[in-house]
Parts: C-alpha cells; sequence; structure tokens
C-alpha cells in the first residue's frame, strides 16, 4: 500500500455490508469513542438515511437540531447541496456538532432526505457521458469530507452506511480508505460475504474509471486505493469463555469463505491491505479484527445515556449485587475487546502513513 491517505492525515474506515443489522451504527460509535478517547480526532458521518448515528448522538436535540436555524442545515445532505442543486455556492466545511461527552468526536448528521441523491449519483457514476452538470456529483461527498476534515484537523472518519448496494454506498466505500465488513454469525452473513467478492472489485474498477473522468471537474473524484482491512464478528452469546455452539459453527463458515472467497477475489485487484499492517506482519487469522459478543441488557442502558457500553459508570448501570459485579465484569470484558480492536485500527494508521 503507498503511503497515501484520502485526506492526508485523517483515514477514513467504512464499515459496510449490504446485510441489515450488523450493528454498523453501534459498532462506528463505539470504536470511534476508543480512538477519541486516546487523544484522536474522530469525525462520525451519518451516511444513512434512517440517521440512527445522528439519534443516537443527539437523543433528545435531534428535533431541535434539524430546526434550529443555526444548525439545521448542517447536515451530509445539505453539506453537498451546491453540488447536487447545481448552486452559485461552493461546498464548503462548518462547524460538526461535538459530543458533549467526549469532546473529541465530531458528528456530521445524517438527512432522512439523503436518498433523493440516489437516482442522480447513480447516473453520474454508471454513464461514460455524464451531463457537464452532473460531473461534480462523483466527487461532491469527498470535497465535503475533505473539507470538514481540514476545519476541524481530523484524524479519524468513520461512515455509517445504509444497507444496501447503491449509488450513495458505492460512493461511500471509494472515498473510503480501508473498509471493514461487520457480520452476524448467521448463515445472511455468510451470502454477504459471497456478494461483496464480486460487487467491490467493480466498483473498484469503476472508481477509477471516475477518478480519470472526472479529473476536471469543480470536485474531482479522488484516486483512492481502497482497501480490505478485515471483518468483525459480532451479536453472539458467550459459555463458558467461548461462543455457544451454533455461533462458533457459523462463524467458522463465515470465516473459511473470507480466506477461500473474499481475500482471493479482492487481491486480484490489489484490494487486501498488506501483512506489514498488521503487528508482526502478521493479519489476524481470516483477517478477523474482532469478535464482540452481544451486548445484551447493557446496550440499553448504554444508548439511554449517549455513551458506548464500555464507558458506562457504576451509577449509570444503576444495578445492586451480583447484579452489578456481573454487568461491570460484561463492561469491562467489552472495553478489552474495543482496546484491542482500537489498537490495531491505530496500527494500521501508522502503517498507511509510512
Amino acid at each position: 500500500m503507498t503511503s497515501y491517505l484520502t485526506n492526508k492525515k485523517s483515514m477514513r474506515i467504512i464499515f459496510f455490508n449490504h446485510k441489515g443489522g450488523v450493528s454498523k451504527t453501534t459498532t462506528s460509535f463505539n470504536l470511534g469513542w476508543k480512538l477519541a478517547e486516546k487523544g484522536n480526532k474522530v469525525l462520525l458521518v451519518d451516511a444513512d438515511a434512517q440517521c440512527n448515528l445522528t439519534g443516537l448522538i443527539l437523543r433528545d436535540d435531534f428535533e431541535e437540531y434539524y430546526t434550529n436555524d443555526a444548525t439545521k442545515y448542517n447536515n451530509i445532505k445539505d453539506g453537498v447541496s451546491p453540488a447536487f442543486e447545481s448552486k452559485p455556492t461552493a461546498i464548503q466545511a462548518f462547524d460538526c456538532y461535538r459530543v458533549p461527552d467526549n469532546k473529541n468526536i465530531y458528528l456530521l448528521p445524517g438527512h432522512p432526505n439523503l436518498t433523493e441523491m440516489e437516482p442522480s449519483l447513480s447516473f453520474a457514476q454508471t454513464s461514460n457521458n455524464a451531463f457537464t452538470t452532473m460531473q461534480n456529483l462523483p466527487g461532491a461527498f469527498n470535497a465535503l469530507i475533505e473539507a470538514i476534515c481540514d476545519h476541524h484537523n481530523i484524524d479519524y472518519v468513520l461512515f455509517d452506511v445504509n444497507p444496501g448496494l447503491g449509488a450513495l454506498n458505492q460512493n461511500f466505500v471509494t472515498i473510503s480508505d480501508i473498509i471493514i465488513i461487520p457480520t452476524n454469525p448467521d448463515p445472511f452473513s455468510l451470502m454477504a460475504i459471497k456478494t461483496l467478492s464480486e460487487v467491490l472489485p467493480r466498483w473498484r474498477m469503476n472508481a477509477i474509471q471516475m477518478s480519470q473522468m472526472f479529473a476536471g471537474s469543480s470536485y474531482p473524484f479522488p484516486d483512492v486505493d481502497t482497501k480490505f482491512a478485515g471483518l468483525i464478528i459480532q451479536r453472539f452469546n458467550i459459555r463458558n469463555g467461548q461462543p455457544n455452539a451454533p455461533f462458533r459453527n457459523n462463524m467458522d463458515e463465515i470465516l473459511a469463505e473470507v480466506d477461500e472467497v473474499l481475500v482471493p477475489a479482492l487481491g486480484k485487484y490489489n484490494m487486501v491491505l498488506e501483512p506489514e499492517a498488521f503487528e508482526n506482519n502478521t493479519p489476524p487469522d481470516s483477517y478477523c479484527l474482532a469478535e464482540i459478543p452481544d451486548f445484551q441488557s447493557l446496550i440499553q442502558t448504554a444508548n439511554n445515556v449517549g455513551v458506548p457500553v464500555f464507558a458506562l459508570t457504576e451509577g449509570q448501570i444503576n444495578r445492586q449485587g451480583t447484579v452489578l459485579d456481573q454487568m461491570i465484569f460484561k463492561r469491562d470484558s467489552i472495553n478489552n475487546v474495543f482496546e484491542a480492536f482500537c489498537d490495531k485500527i491505530i496500527e494500521i494508521k501508522a502503517y498507511v502513513e509510512r
């Protein structure tokens, strides 16, 4: 991998899987929080029209944010509107929302009408002769992210996207530096790995064409060397310190599919992160960056107070006796998982910055 980041300083990470229900939002929030705890400035990008990440962070202030004159246009859709609506103004940075309990986290809020941009973006990305007015569309989101990263001096960008294979997700994947595939231990995640083995190389080839085709536009499409960094498996139950047998069987099938199908397919297009990016120059087995067990009852408590599970205090957990002890043990074990996951991401960034 060349020592190149899209924004020179910030590394863009996308959690992508067209299968729904794999905890993309929760993982983006949790990893972003952990990176921010270590002194990094993190931009969380809500690129899903459902706005779950935005709702998780804004909570009771959600409606106010979109109606207040000072903030209602500070979101991902309105941020790229100069390109999509052919306005006489340029795409420019604005102050992003800062998470009160972790000031190193900045949120680029989503918008429920983001999908309105899908048809025109799809046409621009697939047509070899896009109208002049549409040539700025493929590079518009990159221009917005780049401007905000410069404005806030961002170290990491984490994209939370919808579960689909449309033009918006294609754009966000191909302007990202690394792809992490979140999965659940079930047959549907196995099927998704098979599909991504075909889709991701096709998107990469299209991105190369767009970077050449739209090089002269007001918002050029970047030439990004997008790499698969690994997958995570989550939302499984633990028994005697190990995933329950049915989960373990599905996990093993997914990992085998990564080894036998996904990595070889992406490797043909130079889309797999080099072994040198990992500790001791050795990728984790089957490129599995983390196995994250189900958060169980802790997740609702964490969502209610707007922090990750591992950041909950004993007072926020609000239990007593043995139940409290069990929940603290669960919290701390999850913290250990995300510490190790976070360290891997920091190692990868250090490698690509060389």
